[in-house]
């Protein structure tokens, strides 16, 4: 699998179980954060400044999920990463 363009292929980062004063906070119980991290899998030729294994923080709404090998990737642009880690 190889991205092309301005694509990128991600594998999503579950968030993990914060713990805060006894209580389990989910993924669920934080909605109201917009980003979501992930690392990438593979770059499009005309992708500059991330490469392959770099951990990203993009948009939740970006792209569109693609199933490969029996895996779940998220295809994004390169336009909805806003932090590179």
């Amino acid at each position: 699998m190889k991205a092309i363009g301005n694509y990128l292929v991600i594998d999503k980062i579950k968030a993990e179980i914060a713990k805060v004063a006894g209580l389990e906070l989910t993924e669920s119980q934080n909605k109201d954060v917009r980003y979501q991290r992930g690392k990438v899998v593979t770059c499009g030729d005309k992708v500059k400044g991330v490469i392959k294994g770099d951990i990203v923080m993009y948009d939740k709404h970006a792209g569109h999920g693609i199933d490969f090998d029996g895996k779940l990737y998220q295809v994004i642009s390169l336009a909805d990463i806003v932090i590179v880690e």
